[in-house]
């Protein structure tokens, strides 16, 4: 998206500015975003549920910023901010939540079930786990292709008490296939901290497949990013699934019904994360500290993305609901 900003007083490689800046605005973009989710929410202007993904962009903005145009991507219920950072518009993405036509899936998909194949987004999953198989799939795929695209695999860290992310992880060792397994480690399986569900290291999961794997701050997209293209570079030479761990957090509760949360996470816990690890904060803090950007750059930005993100509000609350008769359009038997 085009962005107007002052550039700062030091001399610095402009390309190495305007790449952490855009995902500075990125990462804004799905944190607003989800803001004015759940005011829709609140308000009642829009039906079901949704599970946000507050505290968690710079997972889906580093690793979406290492990926091609043409690369895929599967999601999760919590899944908005991959859908946006793998290119999916606010105003389309607004008018999906708001069951109108105008959205990715017509409006019959909702929260947790957008896609948008057209930018390789082959689709949010509610079924936890659920999409490990099809990503995989689109691994084997480019691979009987013979294309160089790869395919990400977005997960929580409940997932991995799934049998089929096991089964796709064989496969894709044995295969060579061209996948990477994303964990997002929040912390929490909906409402039981993770430690009480999973067994053992996560990370010695995926090695036991002979899976390569890494363990990054989640919170750090600069560290998120650059592990991401290492990964995404391998897969592309057809050299086998990779795993990547992400440690991170969920600012608000399972899903936006979720609002007393004492009973399962101290709200301390949850003050030091929004203080201390926000990944918009990290990483303008280290642009400031290098002296590459200055405080007025990001409060530019602000301004920006907020207009954007009402102008897709408005767009999706005047956007027409879709004709009843496609109530049997595109369902298949």
């Amino acid at each position: 998206m085009t962005q107007t900003v002052n550039q700062p007083a030091v001399t610095v490689p402009s390309n190495e500015l305007e790449k952490w800046m855009h995902m500075y605005q990125q990462m804004l973009i799905i944190r607003l975003f989800e803001e004015q989710v759940n005011e829709l929410y609140q308000t009642g202007q829009m039906p079901g549920l949704a599970h946000l993904y507050s505290g968690e962009e710079a997972v889906a903005v580093g690793m979406c910023e290492a990926l091609r145009h043409d690369d895929y991507i599967t999601s999760t219920h919590r899944g908005h901010g991959h859908c946006l950072a793998k290119g999916a518009k606010v105003d389309r993405m607004f008018a999906e939540l708001l069951g109108k036509a105008a959205g990715y899936c017509r409006g019959k998909g909702g929260s947790m079930h957008i896609a948008d194949p057209v930018s390789g987004n082959l689709g949010a999953n509610a079924i936890v786990g659920g999409s490990a198989g099809i990503a995989t799939g689109a691994g084997l795929s480019a691979q009987q292709r013979h294309t160089d695209q790869v395919a990400v695999c977005f997960f929580g860290e409940g997932a991995l008490g799934q049998g089929v992310i096991y089964e796709v992880m064989n496969m894709a060792s044995l295969w060579k296939l061209p996948v990477i397994y994303v964990c997002e480690n929040n912390l929490y399986s909906e409402y039981t901290g993770y430690k009480e569900v999973t067994a053992g290291s996560i990370v010695d999961r995926p090695k036991a497949f002979g899976i390569h794997t890494e363990e990054v701050d989640g919170q750090d997209v600069r560290q998120v990013h650059e592990t991401a293209l290492h990964l995404v570079e391998q897969a592309r030479r057809h050299q086998g699934p990779a795993f990547l761990l992400c440690n991170t957090y969920r600012y608000y509760g399972h899903h936006v019904g979720d609002i007393n949360r004492s009973y399962y996470r101290p709200k301390e816990e949850e003050q030091y994360w929004r203080d201390e690890r926000d990944p918009l904060k990290i990483l303008s803090q280290w642009l400031i500290g290098q002296k590459m950007a200055e405080p007025l750059m990001f409060e530019q930005i602000q301004q920006e993305v907020n207009q954007i993100v009402e102008h897709g509000v408005r767009f999706a609350q005047n956007a027409p609901y879709p004709d009843p008769s496609e109530v049997s359009r595109h369902v298949y038997a």
